[in-house]
C-alpha cells in the first residue's frame, strides 16, 4: 500500500499556494480538505516550489536496444525523472528498429521494469527507417505498447506517397505521423547551417529550405488526408511561419520546438566541437527569436527535449566525424525558465501546457497532462525557481555526457517527481525503486 503524502504549501502553477494530498497514486483533495483527509501522511514541505504536472517528453532517443554504450531504457528514464519528466515517447532508431510489435512491447516492458516514468515506444512510420514500404503500423497500435505516434526520426519520410498512405493509416486508429522534416538531397553531406559562417568555417551548408520544404508539403498532405500531422524540431522561422499557415488553414498539425534551438546558435560551430552538431542544425539569432516567439504566441504546441546521447567516442573527434545530437533531459526545464518564463513571455501554466498537457494529448496519453486537480492521477513535479546550477555533465544521470551547455548556470531545480503517487526524485536525487 503506497503511503499518503502531503505536500504543503507547494505553488501550484505559480497561480497560489495550496495543500496537495497524494493518495493510492491520485490526487486526492487540494487545499484546507487536502490536510484533513491525509491518513498519517509522509509530510513534504513545498512551501516555495512550484508544482507542475508531471513532465512529458514526445522526442526522446533511449537507445536501446542495441545502443546500450549510449543509453539504456532504465539509465534514460531515470534522467528523464530528475528532469521532472514522468512520461517519455522513445523513438524508433534503435537496433532492430522499433517497427515491429515485438520491438515496441520490449521497449516498453523495460519502461515499465524500470518504474521512472511512463515509457512510450514511438514506432517506426517505415521498415527499417529505409522509407521504401511502411512499417506495421496497425500491429504496434494494438500492441502491449498502444502506439499512437509514428516517426522515422533521424530520417524524413521523404517519399510523397508513402507519406499519404501513413498519414491515412494513422487515422484509422487516432495516431499521428510525426515527421523529421529534412529533404535528404538538398542536405546531403550537410554539416551546419547554411549561412555566410558555414562558407567562412568550410562546412558543407544545411539550408532552412530543405525543413520548410518538407513542413510545407506535409502540411497539404495532412490537409488532403483529413489526418494528424505532428513536426519535429523545428527549427527557422521559416517553418515557424508554415506552421502558422497550416492551423489558419484549419489543418491538425502540432509542432515541437528543442531546448537547444530556443537557446543556442550556429556561433558555437566555430569551436569545430561536435558537442554542437545535431539535426537539424543551430540557427541563426533571427531563427531562435523566431521560434521563441512561436512557442509564447501557440503556434508551436510543445517542448521536445530530442535527447540524443552517444558515447564518447562519437564526440571526442573532428566536426565532419561527430555524430548528431545532444543530450537534453535533465536541462530542458531549466533551458525553458531561461529563454521563456525569465523573460516573461511564458508563465508557469504555459510551461505545464507545453511541457505536459499538450504533449500528453498530442501523443494521445490518456494516464498524463491531466493537470494537478482532484482525481487525477498523481504525476506531479516540485520545482525550485530560486536555484541556479552550473552544468556538469559527468554530474547527470544519463549515461551520456554530450551536453552543449557545460559550464553553463541555468535557473530551477527539480526537487522532487512523483509518478503514480511515489516519489522518484527526492531532493534532486532519483530514488531506486527498491528504496521507494
Amino acid at each position: 500500500m503506497i503511503r499518503d503524502i502531503l505536500l504543503t504549501g507547494a505553488d501550484i502553477l505559480g497561480e497560489g499556494r495550496s495543500d496537495i494530498l497524494l493518495s493510492g497514486g491520485t490526487i486526492r483533495a487540494l487545499g484546507a480538505d487536502a490536510s484533513r483527509e491525509a491518513k498519517d501522511p509522509l509530510r513534504i514541505d513545498a512551501d516555495g516550489l512550484i508544482a507542475l504536472p508531471g513532465l512529458v517528453d514526445m522526442h526522446t532517443h533511449l537507445r536501446q536496444p542495441g545502443q546500450e554504450d549510449a543509453e539504456t531504457v532504465e539509465t534514460g528514464t531515470r534522467a528523464a525523472a530528475v528532469g521532472g519528466y514522468t512520461a517519455v515517447h522513445a523513438m524508433a532508431n534503435t537496433n532492430p528498429v522499433a517497427d515491429t510489435a515485438s520491438v515496441v512491447d520490449q521497449v516498453w516492458e523495460l519502461g515499465e521494469e524500470a518504474g521512472w516514468v511512463e515509457v512510450r515506444p514511438v514506432g517506426a512510420v517505415t521498415e527499417g527507417l529505409a522509407g521504401q514500404h511502411l512499417a506495421a503500423m496497425g500491429a504496434m497500435a494494438s500492441s502491449r505498447a498502444q502506439v499512437r505516434v509514428f516517426s522515422d526520426d533521424g530520417k524524413c519520410v521523404a517519399d510523397p506517397v508513402l507519406m499519404r498512405r501513413a498519414l491515412e493509416y494513422v487515422k484509422t486508429f487516432g495516431g499521428v505521423v510525426a515527421q523529421h522534416s529534412q529533404d535528404p538531397q538538398l542536405t546531403d553531406g550537410a554539416q551546419m547551417n547554411e549561412s555566410p559562417l558555414s562558407g567562412e568555417l568550410g562546412l558543407a551548408g544545411w539550408p532552412a529550405v530543405a525543413e520548410e520544404a518538407i513542413i510545407a508539403r506535409d502540411i497539404l498532405l495532412a490537409k488532403h488526408v483529413g489526418s494528424r500531422l505532428h513536426v519535429c524540431h523545428l527549427s527557422t522561422a521559416g517553418s515557424v511561419d508554415l506552421i502558422r499557415w497550416g492551423k489558419r488553414m484549419g489543418v491538425n498539425v502540432t509542432a515541437e520546438v528543442t531546448p537547444h534551438h530556443l537557446l543556442l546558435t550556429e556561433e558555437l560551430a566555430e569551436t569545430y566541437d561536435p558537442l554542437y552538431k545535431v539535426n537539424p542544425p543551430l540557427r541563426t539569432a533571427e531563427d531562435v527569436e523566431a521560434v521563441r516567439e512561436g512557442l509564447a504566441d501557440g503556434t508551436i504546441d510543445v517542448i521536445g527535449t530530442d535527447h540524443a546521447p552517444h558515447p564518447l567516442e562519437s564526440k571526442d573527434c573532428e566536426w565532419q566525424a561527430g555524430s548528431f545530437g545532444m543530450t537534453g533531459l535533465e536541462t530542458a526545464l531549466p533551458i525553458l525558465i531561461e529563454t521563456m518564463v525569465s523573460t516573461g513571455r511564458l508563465t508557469w501554466a504555459d510551461v505545464a501546457r507545453v511541457m505536459s498537457t499538450t504533449p500528453a494529448r498530442i501523443g494521445r496519453v490518456a494516464s498524463q497532462g491531466q493537470g494537478i486537480v482532484e482525481g487525477a492521477p498523481a504525476h506531479l513535479t516540485l520545482v525550485d525557481p530560486s536555484v541556479h546550477r552550473r552544468v556538469v555533465p559527468e554530474q547527470q544521470w544519463t549515461r551520456s555526457t554530450n551536453s552543449p551547455y557545460r559550464g553553463m548556470e541555468l535557473p530551477g531545480q527539480v526537487l522532487y517527481t512523483f509518478h503514480r503517487g511515489q516519489a522518484t526524485v527526492e531532493a534532486g536525487t532519483p530514488i531506486a525503486k527498491e528504496d521507494r
